[in-house]
């Protein structure tokens, strides 16, 4: 298992593992600052993963109820699922940007029923078969909706400001809205020279999921079961990414695998990436009209499409999606009229 890791300069990071999940644990990052140690995420809600932070932070030198305060960079439960426990354990404020502290409530106050409901249409209007709609047909009859993650999420009581210093004694951190992964992503850039004297221009960036060294972050729709605005999840990716690059920070503090240097060359691997699938997709529905489900079904991933887990088909067909809002966007593709499910074709 992975150990703490002290960073320099009051920076370090603390691995919290997330129950039954490959990527094994999130980087909880401890940043010192005069009032107190501020956490960058807490990690997954479940006891172990409670521990484990709990047992990095006395690794670091400090404790859970002298935590000051805790800045989220998104809302998905791996990064701020402990956050609830950390305030009642300290006293600690909660930032994050109000696009996800938006999401947070509606997913605390939504009927009980409701997200099985959008995500069952949304999964028909895509084209899913009735044998991968039947389960949440039949989660939606008994009642068990409140079992989707996420429903104990803490409400922040601050909110996280694009381009300003976030209000920490002692230490000069700028938010950056990175939306893409979720709409109100942030990074985090420590405006202060590295400990260890890298080169480039700007200090130290906490990144979360919007830029790892390995990973390509998922990009799917933003979820709002009362909002029928067509979103462009990918394009917005797609423009962060090229703002993280211009900012060149020395280096890049991700919420998970591990530190790395040349955020501008990771960038460019990711742009890459995303037009190179872009240019597949268009070839793919150029050849006939697919829906966003058979999309997904012919797009690669890390594994065979009959050996994706259940619940990460629904997460397939999201990223297929946004793929497919793209090329609309961008006027390279079109849904094809009176089809239902909607079928696209390459223009």
């Amino acid at each position: 298992m992975r150990r703490v890791t002290d960073h320099g300069g009051g920076v370090w990071s603390v691995p919290v593992p997330i129950p039954d999940n490959p990527l094994g644990h999130t980087l909880v990052h401890v940043l010192e600052t005069d009032h107190g140690p501020v956490l960058i995420d807490t990690g997954w809600d479940d006891p172990a993963s409670f521990d484990a932070l709990a047992d990095g932070l006395a690794v670091c030198g400090t404790s859970m109820p002298e935590i000051h305060g805790v800045l989220i960079t998104h809302h998905h439960p791996d990064h701020h699922g402990l956050s609830g426990r950390v305030r009642e354990a300290s006293g600690a404020w909660i930032a994050m940007h109000p696009a996800d502290t938006a999401v947070v409530r509606r997913t605390r106050t939504a009927p009980q029923a409701a997200w099985l409901d959008y995500l069952i249409g949304k999964l028909s209007d895509a084209g899913a078969p009735e044998d991968h709609l039947a389960p949440l047909r039949a989660a939606r009859a008994s009642g068990r909706g409140r079992a989707l993650p996420g429903l104990r999420a803490a409400l922040p009581d601050r909110e996280i400001v694009p381009g300003e210093l976030v209000d920490l004694a002692g230490r000069r951190l700028r938010a950056i809205w990175t939306p893409g992964h979720t709409p109100g992503h942030v990074c985090l850039h420590l405006e202060e020279e590295h400990p260890a004297q890298h080169p480039g221009r700007g200090g130290r960036l906490f990144s979360g999921d919007h830029l790892l060294p390995e990973i390509t972050p998922h990009i799917g729709l933003y979820e709002d079961p009362d909002d029928a605005a067509v979103t462009d999840p990918l394009g917005d990716y797609l423009d962060s990414l090229e703002r993280i690059a211009r900012l060149a920070p020395a280096e890049v503090l991700p919420a998970h695998q591990y530190a790395f240097a040349d955020a501008a060359g990771r960038v460019g691997e990711l742009l890459s990436h995303h037009a190179a699938r872009l240019a597949s997709l268009r070839e793919l529905i150029a050849a006939h009209p697919l829906t966003p489900w058979q999309v997904a079904e012919a797009m690669e991933w890390n594994r065979p499409w009959e050996h994706i887990p259940y619940g990460s088909r629904n997460i397939a067909v999201s990223e297929a999606e946004a793929h497919l809002r793209r090329l609309v966007k961008l006027g390279l593709a079109e849904p094809v009229a009176g089809t239902r499910p909607v079928a696209y074709a390459a223009v």
